[in-house]
């Protein structure tokens, strides 16, 4: 069992938040965790369409001490072992917080199919503020027109073709890359945009099959329409 040296409180809170997020959409989610050296990514799937990979998220945390890990684990489990350092110390201990990684499980195909690693080019900037707006913007457009289809025409499938409709179009602002909506909610949605006031930005990046928004407190990952499969050896 590999142990992870969270260098404080809020690097804890902050992993468990993020957990705790995705597991809002699935309640048997997993991570793959990645490490090779100080820092801790932990990969997890927002289910928002666009195929058998959905958005795949990541948030890293910095760690006190280096380890190299490269496994699947469940997010629940993972959490309770946050939980557990956090009823210990607080989540305000400037010390450092030993958590034990759980035991590894067999992930679902999205987690042999990682973005990869290196090679990725930048393409544009966006404002915030300007995600967040397109984001509620969105949301309206589908909440409007799910509220005006009639109570049985409101079927799952009718739903999914809605959503599909409405979160694959491309964000303004980055023409010719067709980076979607989704992308964009997913990020909202994780808390990974931060304050509009900020004046902060977000990176969009592509490599290979892939297309990727860097925002401030984390990155989600999409596959290109059409893009090749990229498989990531474990």
């Amino acid at each position: 069992m590999t142990a992870l040296h969270l260098v404080d409180g809020s690097a804890v809170a902050d992993l468990a938040g993020y957990l705790v997020r995705l597991l809002r959409y699935d309640r048997a989610a997993v991570v793959h965790l990645r490490a090779d050296g100080a820092v801790l990514g932990t990969f997890g799937r927002v289910p928002f369409g666009g195929g058998t990979s959905g958005v795949v998220a990541l948030r890293t945390t910095e760690l006190a001490d280096p380890v190299r890990l490269d496994a699947t684990v469940s997010a629940g489990r993972l959490l309770d072992a946050l939980a557990a350092v956090e009823d210990e110390h607080g989540k305000a201990s400037k010390e450092t917080a030993v958590v034990a990684a759980p035991p590894e499980v067999t992930g679902p195909p999205w987690t042999a199919m990682l973005p990869p690693r290196t090679g990725w080019v930048q393409l544009a900037s966006l404002p915030i503020a300007g995600l967040v707006r397109e984001v509620a913007e969105a949301v309206g457009r589908f909440r409007g027109r799910t509220e005006a289809l009639a109570a049985e025409e409101r079927t799952r499938a009718a739903l999914d073709r809605m959503a599909e409709d409405v979160w694959s179009r491309a964000l303004s602002g980055v023409p010719g890359t067709h980076l979607p909506l989704r992308a964009a909610h997913a990020a909202a949605s994780l808390g990974f945009l931060g304050s509009v006031d900020a004046g902060a930005e977000a990176t969009v990046l592509s490599v290979g099959g892939w297309l990727r928004l860097d925002a401030p407190y984390g990155s989600v990952s999409v596959r290109r329409s059409g893009g090749p499969s990229l498989f990531v050896p474990r």
